[in-house]
């Protein structure tokens, strides 16, 4: 069992902060194809996945706290299943991102980490906008956002270089205003 520090819980899953063991974890995402076309940096080694959880074990002691990215694991067990990041930007403003293991597609992990971060993001941390830039092919990451209120805001063409080409990105933002709370 990892020790805890920062804990978020959601309808089936926990956010915390990373630790040393989620290395092999982490790997099972950044280092997969098949979840990598979907992000913005290719596929990773195991090398590179460690650096990946050491910075972020570093940035999670920062104070003040730029950004929250934090592992996601079930309430059933403490391995990582996923990732989320917010990184804070401008003025109560944030940029989202996530990841889920390809095993793991499918179980609603995805939306409920969204849903306990947004929350989290309003009504502690007090932000006004959290923005997403979801790539135009990636279904279920758009299912998320919709579900949970986003509204498209433009196409960011050639946004990011991922697997040898330039990708687009659809960019959908949630105003403190549109959001419905955790668990309403």
């Amino acid at each position: 069992m990892t020790e805890v520090g920062f804990l978020l819980s959601g309808r089936s899953i926990l956010l915390r902060d990373f630790c040393v063991g989620d290395v092999d974890d982490a790997l099972t995402i950044v280092g997969d194809d098949r979840v990598t076309r979907f992000l913005s940096f290719d596929s990773r080694t195991r090398d590179q996945a460690a650096s990946m959880i050491s910075a972020a074990i570093e940035k999670a002691g920062d104070e003040p706290r730029s950004e929250y990215y934090l592992a996601i694991s079930t309430h059933d067990s403490d391995r990582l299943v996923g990732f989320i990041r917010l990184a804070l930007s401008g003025v109560q403003a944030a940029k989202l991102g996530y990841a889920v293991s390809a095993e793991n597609w499918g179980r609603g992990y995805a939306t409920d980490a969204v849903e306990v971060m947004l929350n989290f993001a309003f009504e502690n941390l007090k932000l006004h906008r959290v923005t997403a830039a979801v790539g135009p092919e990636n279904d279920a990451s758009l299912a998320v956002v919709r579900k949970l209120g986003f509204v498209l805001e433009g196409r960011l063409r050639d946004h990011v270089f991922t697997n040898g080409s330039w990708r687009d990105s659809l960019l959908y933002s949630i105003l403190v205003s549109e959001w419905k709370p955790y668990g309403s």
